[in-house]
Order: structure tokens, then C-alpha cells, then sequence
């Protein structure tokens, strides 16, 4: 099926008329090393399976068989991964040097320094960590405990960090937790301290491993500690009466107020204030800054003086931004300001908070700081750095397009490796690999480069590969490829047949699919507009599509339909509004309801105070995607501001299709 893009006919800067005889000749060339490639396309998979059933034999018939293939680098690693676990490491330093820099030797350094651990061979360890170019949590803990072993105790700084800062870690930590704690570093306090961190982001099967290192005769303590987090009111009502007597009763009772909090803030509240006195000032403090976090997340209008009450207590990031939020619902521009002057500085620096306290310096009358605040962030191309722009009279418009590629620039990119073999797991469609070695070979890519490989992609339809290099460009843009727009014979028919904004549904579907046909996500989502099983039978049924099963659901025209459909029924029910919709999209319909308030919302603040995560996320990148889409689609500036308007306050009737899913 033929893909066409939507381009505006102002934008483009030259023609690809007067290149397309050069294109041409480099087309042969890379079409016959394609086809070469393909022949040997099986080869690599009969590769992949003997290495998936460990037979070695087969898996060195397979690599002689794949000749200059782009993949043949990783036919050897599963050989080499196969000899590994049959206790032989001798060829692995070899392709090691041989494919410095790449992705499989990042990859199979990794399984060498856990194999290497394993062996307890510390020293060998200790050098194969120290050539990673990309650790993560377990392989710094890995390469820590390997230097510890080798009696490096300075390692030690590092690891406090972690146990401070981290509150989920892989169990490869666990070696060098217990060295950290067995320095003599880690007193009660600090023990505490983690257990609160693990507890409010709900890891409690973690808090309880942490409150293990308590000295042992305050173990004790603990005995009640499933019931004060798995019947949290329970608990409470059944407290002996000498439960203040010790660290443990206390620090217990807190744990199961922030538990009562996450059901019902306001009970959690009257039943701390019975215990105020007693649980002691601290442990006081922290157990009203989880309930104010708990309350802020589900639109409490007492969440701010629950944070008052929780006084000087050490709120976690996530808690402080939470403070924020919950100032921002209620119109409290001093509580926002004194809220984000207290994040840490890092913190403070992201757009969100400081646009906010752009906003927040404003309407305290401090226009000047607000100015300077906007100009730090006017211009990005994020739902905070377009509010800004519009704050300082400026429209949102696209940044001048990078000078057109050289052909030496796209053959550079045609050529190379890890660009190749990211191409080839596409082909194969092992995509998950693909993306993989994609990413890995763009790091270090200057701006020409990244747009050169976004350009690449652009030609193989791989589009979110295309959206995803263009975004890395620091000052030489296209936004073009940014904000790509396949699929127009389809999708824009669609919106037009459902009286929708077209730059809406291409944000949306920018942020729901990046336009894979085929993509699935974790919870079922199907297609390019990822589409709930139970939701596309649902509008199947609505619209009257016969003979409609599962099956059909990546058919893009059947997608369209069905996702258009319902983006046109959740405006219906919310008041014609995108920024509602958009919630609902991802959401569900019930939820973006109940994130309304009592009292009309600015739609910025109804967006940063929706309470996942995920969504928050996903409304704000629709809504700036949008802008950007309808600058190309209309040539014209666009205003975010306009568009997410003003959210109603919550209808006391109830809502117009109650069954919509």
C-alpha cells in the first residue's frame, strides 16, 4: 500500500528532481547489496535458533553460511555466548577489541562481567567493567562488587548514593548493600530512611528486606509489619496500647497510615491526629507528607494543609512536584512559588517547574523574573517550552530547516554498521533488536548525521525510527521529519468523515503508535491507533461495521476507522474538548471525568495534575504535537494556549454516554 506524506509546499528548499539520476545510481548499488543480503537472511536465523537450543554444531554451520552479512557479528556472539556457558571464555576479549564501540559488544561485555562475577574472577571483572560504555544499575553494582572484593572500599561513596536515591534496585545491589551496611556507614536513621522511600513508592516486599539490617534486637519490632501494610486499618484499630514504646510501633504506625491514605486521605488524617503526639514529631511529619501526597493525587482540595502540617519533613522528588500540583489545582501561586524554590536545583530546571514558576512570579506581580524565567525555555519544542513562547507574545513556529543532505552524508549513513544491522533486524522483523542497535548507533552523531540517519528511515517507512533521530538534532533541525505524516490517504479522509481537527488525530496517533502498523503494546493495544480489543468491538458495533472480528484490527483503513470513530465519541462526551479527550484516549473515559474540578481549570493545569504518570505525559506530547501538525497541514502559526483552553468544572448531571468505554 502506497504511504504518502503530508508536506507542506513553503517548506521544502530544494528538489529532489535535480538529484534523483545520483539517487538513482546509489539505489542500484544498495539494492544489490540488499539482495545479497537477503539470500543469507535464513542463515542468520537458522543461527539464532541453534543458538537458542545450545547446539553449537549447527549454530558454526549457520555462521559459515552468512558470508558479509550485516548480522554475522552476532552470529558469533551466540557462538561465543554458547562456549560461555560451557565454562569457555578464551574468544571473548578478541571480538571484544574486534567490535569495539558497537551494541554486541556492549551486550556480551555485559555477559561476560555476570559471568565473570559469578566465577568470582574479581580482578577480570573489575577491567571488564571499566570498558563499558553504558551501565546500568546492575552492571555498576556488579564492577562495585568486584572492586570491593579487591578491597577498593572507595566505591563505598558511590553506593551511599544509591541506597539514598534509589529505591528500587536489581538484586545484584544486594552484595554491596550488605558491604555498605557492614561499613558501619548505614546507622538506624538511615535504614529508616530507605524503608520510607521503598514503602511510599509501594515496594514493601523491598522495605522489608531494607529494615533486615536493623541492629537485631530491634527486629522484633517488626513482626506486625504484613499487617501494617496489608490491613492498614486493621492495624490501626487493634494497636496495643504501649505501640508509641518503641522505634519499630511507631515507624509501623506510620507505614500503615500512608496505607489507610492510599483508600481515603481524609480517614488516614483524623486517624494520625489521634496519634500525633505520640508517634513523635518525625515520624509524624513523614506519615502527613504521604497522606498529602496520596490527597494530592486524588484532587483533595486538603492536600495543601496536609503538606503545611507535614512541616520541614524531606519530601521525595515526586512528593515535592506533587505540591506543586496540588497548589496549581487550587490557583495557590505562593505555595507554588515556595514549592519549586525548594526542589532541588536539577529538579527545578525542568521546563514544567520552570514554567510555573514563571507563571507563579506573575501573578505575584514579578513580571520581570517571570520574562527571564519564560526566555530560559521559549522555543523548545515541548508543551512547556511552546507556553512559554506564547507567554512572551511570541507565536510557536517551526525553526528554519536544516541546509539540504549531501549525497556523501546519506552514503555515509547507508554504510554504516550499526545502522545496516539495525535495517536487517528490521527486515527480519526481530524490531525489538532493531531499535536497539539503531539507538546505540546514533550516540555520538552529529546534528548532520542524525538527520542523514532520521532520512534513512524515512526512505525504509521505518517511521519512528525517522521522529525519534530527528528529535536528537541540538541545532540543526527538521522538523519535518519530526513530525512526519504518513498515512494521509487514510487519516486525514477519516478525520474530515468525523468532523476532527487532523493535526489533533496525527498528534494523537504520534504518541499512541510513532505510525507502526503493526504495533502491539504490553496491556493489547493493537495498530496505529492502539486500539483495545474490547474497545474496537465496542466501536465495531457502534458504527455498524459488519462482519468485524480481531483479526482485522491492523488493517490501517479498518484502524483509522474504528480509532477515528472514537476519538469523535469521547468529544461528544466531553465537552468537545481535545485535552479531555486525549485523557480519556488513553485513559478511559471515567478517569478524564473525574480529573475535573469543582471549578473551571486552566487546560495546562488539568493536564500537569493528571494523576498517572503515563497520561500526564501522553496529553501533554498530543497537545504540542497537534500545533506543530496543524502549523505544516494549515501554513500558519498555531497557539497551544487556544487549544487546550479551559477545562468545565464537573457536571452535576452526569455524563451524556454513560456506556462509552
Amino acid at each position: 500500500m502506497k504511504h504518502s506524506l503530508a508536506r507542506p509546499a513553503f517548506s521544502l528548499t530544494f528538489s529532489f528532481a535535480t538529484l534523483r539520476p545520483l539517487l538513482a545510481v546509489c539505489a542500484l548499488g544498495w539494492s544489490a547489496q540488499l539482495v545479497a543480503q537477503t539470500g543469507s537472511d535464513s542463515a542468520f536465523t537458522a543461527a539464532r535458533e541453534a543458538f537458542r537450543k545450545g547446539d553449537l554444531p549447527r549454530l558454526e554451520l549457520a555462521i559459515g553460511q552468512m558470508g558479509e552479512h550485516p548480522l554475522a557479528v552476532y552470529a558469533e556472539n551466540y557462538r561465543l555466548r554458547n562456549l560461555l556457558a560451557k565454562q569457555d571464555d578464551s574468544g571473548i576479549p578478541a571480538f571484544l577489541d574486534a567490535q569495539a564501540g558497537s551494541y554486541v559488544a556492549e551486550k556480551l561485555r555485559a555477559d561476560w562481567l555476570r559471568w565473570l562475577v559469578k566465577e568470582a574472577q574479581w580482578r577480570r571483572a573489575q577491567a571488564a567493567a571499566e570498558k563499558l560504555l553504558a551501565a546500568d544499575s546492575e552492571l555498576t553494582c556488579l564492577a562495585q562488587n568486584a572492586a570491593l572484593q579487591l578491597g577498593d572500599t572507595s566505591v563505598l561513596a558511590a553506593v551511599e548514593a544509591l541506597w539514598f536515591e534509589q529505591a528500587s534496585l536489581p538484586d545484584t545491589c544486594q552484595p554491596v548493600l550488605d558491604a555498605l551496611v557492614a561499613s558501619g556507614r548505614m546507622d538506624v536513621d538511615a535504614v529508616w530512611a530507605r524503608a520510607r522511600l521503598q514503602i511510599e513508592i509501594n515496594r514493601p516486599q523491598a522495605a522489608r528486606r531494607t529494615l533486615d539490617y536493623l541492629p537485631q534486637n530491634r527486629v522484633s519490632e517488626l513482626a506486625a509489619f504484613d499487617a501494617a501494610h496489608k490491613n492498614a486499618m486493621a492495624y490501626l484499630v487493634r494497636q496495643p496500647a504501649h505501640w508509641a514504646a518503641t522505634r519499630g510501633g511507631r515507624e509501623l504506625t506510620a507505614i500503615a497510615l500512608r496505607y489507610v491514605a492510599a483508600n481515603d486521605p481524609r480517614t488516614a488524617a483524623a486517624e494520625l491526629s489521634k496519634r500525633q503526639n505520640a508517634l513523635g514529631e518525625a515520624s509524624a511529619a513523614w506519615a502527613w507528607s504521604q497522606i498529602a501526597l496520596q490527597a494530592a493525587r486524588k484532587h483533595l482540595p486538603e492536600s495543601l494543609s496536609y503538606y503545611q502540617r507535614a512541616g520541614s519533613s524531606a519530601l521525595s522528588e515526586e512528593n515535592q512536584q506533587w505540591k506543586v500540583r496540588s497548589a496549581l489545582r487550587q490557583h495557590a501561586w505562593s505555595e507554588v512559588r515556595q514549592a519549586i524554590l525548594a526542589m532541588p536545583e536539577a529538579l527545578a530546571e525542568c521546563p514544567e517547574w520552570v514554567y510555573w514558576l514563571g507563571r507563579a512570579e506573575k501573578a505575584g506581580g514579578r513580571s520581570e523574573e517571570a520574562q527571564k524565567l519564560f526566555s530560559r525555555i521559549a522555543g523548545q519544542a515541548n508543551f512547556y517550552g511552546n507556553l512559554a513562547q506564547e507567554e512572551l507574545g511570541r507565536s510557536v513556529l517551526t525553526p528554519p530547516s536544516a541546509a539540504p543532505l549531501r549525497l556523501p552524508e546519506m552514503q555515509a549513513a547507508r554504510e554504516n554498521p550499526g545502522l545496516q544491522r539495525a535495517l536487517a533486524f528490521f527486515r527480519l522483523d526481530l524490531r525489538t533488536e532493531a531499535v536497539r542497535e539503531w539507538n546505540w548507533a546514533l550516540r555520538g552523531m552529529s546534528d548532520r548525521q542524525l538527520l542523514a540517519a532520521a532520512r534513512l528511515a524515512e526512505e525504509n517507512k521505518l517511521w519512528d525510527r525517522a521522529i525519534n533521530t530527528a528529535e536528537r538534532t541540538r541545532e540543526e533541525h527538521d522538523y519535518q521529519l519530526r513530525f512526519l505524516a504518513p498515512y494521509a490517504d487514510q487519516i486525514r479522509p477519516a478525520a474530515r468523515q468525523q468532523a476532527l481537527d487532523d493535526a489533533w488525530v496525527y498528534g494523537l496517533m504520534r504518541q499512541e503508535s510513532r505510525f507502526i502498523g503493526n504495533a502491539r503494546s504490553s496491556v493489547g493495544a493493537s495498530g496505529l491507533m492502539q486500539l483495545m480489543p474490547a474497545t474496537a468491538k465496542w466501536v465495531a458495533k457502534k458504527i455498524g461495521l459488519r462482519d468485524y472480528d480481531h483479526s482485522r484490527v491492523n488493517d490501517t483503513d479498518t484502524n483509522v476507522l474504528l480509532g477515528t470513530s472514537y476519538m469523535r465519541m469521547v468529544m461528544d462526551d466531553l465537552d468537545q474538548h481535545p485535552v479531555l479527550a486525549s485523557a480519556a484516549y488513553n485513559a478511559g473515559p471515567g478517569r478524564a471525568r473525574r480529573w475535573r474540578a469543582e471549578q473551571p481549570l486552566e487546560g495546562a493545569i488539568y493536564a500537569e495534575t493528571i494523576p498517572f504518570s503515563e497520561t500526564r505525559d501522553y496529553v501533554k506530547k498530543v497537545m504540542s504535537n497537534a500545533v506543530y501538525y496543524s502549523i505544516y497541514f494549515n501554513n500558519r502559526p498555531d497557539s497551544l494556549k487556544n487549544r487546550l483552553g479551559t477545562v468545565a468544572a464537573s457536571p452535576a448531571g452526569g455524563t451524556k454516554n454513560s456506556d462509552l468505554p
